[in-house]
């Protein structure tokens, strides 16, 4: 959220700095220097009276185990936050959040994405798995435009490169189009080959297998607000290509709007 919306909304949720002016630009003025902190401590504090205290209950039982029902892996875009588009609440979802959204294959080793994969599946036992792609999404752009030939030094590239694979369908799949729609058919790619990713995990595969857990995309298109929901079809998926890469089909397509 830009710095002056954050300041905007926090002014309205707790009433707090009646001092703060805003100007018709992008900048927010105080008296003094924008106090975030402070900003955020009203926040807290708002959640504190409005929602732990009148579900106290609730929170205490948290505060002893949890048991979510969902892992999700989203984007670390700050437009992107799961909790708040899809009302996740403390204890509903386990969250990783990544730029891209992506999941490694486990041949690519161990990364913390994997490690709360690991945990989520095989100590909590979550039911679902959700990735979200979404709209705009800049990792899946520098994904786009990596030169396959050279080797990059920046964090972000050797990050992204974990949906080459997606990158390289895309690429067959829309040669006819310019970048930005090439993008855009990536991000949804891309989710779909994080789920096929997320069989190459023993114990997730076997935990499919048994119907005990179920692997979900989505979409979330911030230009418009709207929100792609499917299921991957694990039954679908065991055939390989020319290339040795899983093909996948998808069920329970949904749209919302």
């Amino acid at each position: 959220m830009p710095r002056h919306n954050f300041a905007k909304w926090a002014r309205s949720e707790a009433a707090f700095s009646p001092s703060i002016k805003e100007n018709p630009g992008t900048t927010v003025e105080t008296d003094d220097k924008q106090d975030l902190f402070g900003l955020m401590k009203q926040r807290f504090l708002s959640f504190k009276q409005q929602k732990y205290t009148k579900e106290l209950e609730h929170f205490q039982a948290l505060a002893e185990a949890q048991s979510p029902k969902f892992m999700v892996i989203a984007c670390a875009d700050s437009r992107v936050c799961p909790s708040n588009i899809l009302g996740f609440q403390p204890g509903d979802a386990f969250m990783i959040r990544n730029i891209a959204n992506l999941v490694p294959p486990m041949k690519n080793g161990a990364t913390e994405c994997n490690a709360a994969l690991e945990f989520a599946v095989t100590i909590l036992k979550v039911e679902n798995i959700l990735v979200i792609g979404h709209s705009s999404c800049a990792g899946i752009e520098a994904l786009m435009n990596i030169q396959d030939d050279v080797q990059s030094r920046s964090f972000i590239n050797k990050w992204v490169v974990n949906g080459k694979v997606a990158k390289s369908r895309t690429k067959a799949a829309t040669a006819h189009l310019s970048f930005g729609p090439q993008c855009k058919f990536c991000e949804k790619e891309s989710v779909n080959q994080s789920l096929l990713n997320l069989l190459s995990y023993p114990w997730i595969e076997e935990r499919v297998k048994k119907e005990l857990l179920s692997l979900h995309g989505g979409y979330y298109d911030f230009s418009n607000c709207s929100f792609e929901k499917w299921t991957l079809d694990w039954r679908g998926c065991n055939v390989e290509d020319e290339e040795g890469e899983r093909s996948y089909t998808v069920k329970d397509q949904e749209f919302w709007c």
